[in-house]
């Protein structure tokens, strides 16, 4: 005896057949025009570094100030902050690029809870897409600088890992603030994925781990120190695929 499985109507009438492949196709124009607005919006902030960290950290935990103090030296060394735009960590990467002599950027986002604009923005982009704001935050970042966070600042680190160990973007350094919170992940990064085989030991050297907030800076200009912050010919055409 064989089962027809039900398929479930669609509740809007107006969201079938035709019509549903007509907003599909304009859906695509959506996308493109939130890109060519972000391109546009951000060409001139090279060079740039991107921050991520937890929305829910507290402006009074030392994470929170750890990440303003970085993000000022940062600012103050000529690279334009990228920050998420919300509260928590992003909010204190906005708040110590602000008054630094570099651009403060927030590359907003709706979310259903968390997400918040903080006041800390000198340029501020809303996305709809989450795509199309992750393709931004490597874009145009030399570096990326992670502090401790959930779900979303995971997904934002291995991301990065894996474009740049695919050869999909172009290598920059990748530093991890607190050695206490990220401990435990790059061991066992050593002691299970290595030992597994599911990554190669040179794959390790993606990856710096940190405390000094000058020693994150330092770290950003000894990778450019022998080539500069310009892109190559290939490095741009690299990251045109992202």
């Amino acid at each position: 005896m064989s089962v027809t499985k039900k398929v479930p109507k669609i509740a809007d009438p107006d969201f079938q057949g035709s019509n549903q492949t007509a907003h599909e196709s304009w859906h695509v124009f959506e996308i493109m025009a939130e890109f060519v607005d972000a391109t546009e919006s951000l060409k001139e902030i090279t060079p740039a570094v991107s921050i991520f960290g937890s929305a829910r950290t507290k402006p009074e935990h030392p994470y929170y100030k750890l990440a303003e103090e970085i993000a000022r030296l940062i600012s103050d060394a000529g690279f334009s902050v990228i920050s998420g735009g919300g509260p928590g960590i992003m909010e204190a990467a906005n708040k110590g690029a602000f008054p630094g002599l570099s651009p403060s950027v927030g590359l907003n986002i709706k979310l259903p809870h968390e997400q918040t604009t903080n006041p800390y923005q000198e340029i501020s982009l809303d996305f709809k897409h989450f795509f199309m704001r992750k393709v931004m935050f490597v874009k145009y970042a030399s570096a990326y600088v992670v502090m401790p966070g959930g779900f979303g600042t995971l997904d934002e680190l291995l991301e990065a890992m894996t474009l740049v160990q695919t050869g999909k973007s172009r290598r920059i350094p990748i530093v991890l603030v607190g050695s206490k919170f990220w401990s435990g992940l790059i061991d066992w990064f050593r002691q299970t994925l290595i030992t597994e085989g599911m990554i190669e030991i040179d794959d390790m050297d993606l990856i710096q781990l940190i405390d000094d907030p000058h020693e994150v800076v330092a770290a950003i200009f000894k990778h450019y120190e022998t080539r500069g912050f310009e892109l190559s010919a290939a490095e741009r055409k690299t990251q045109l695929y992202l």
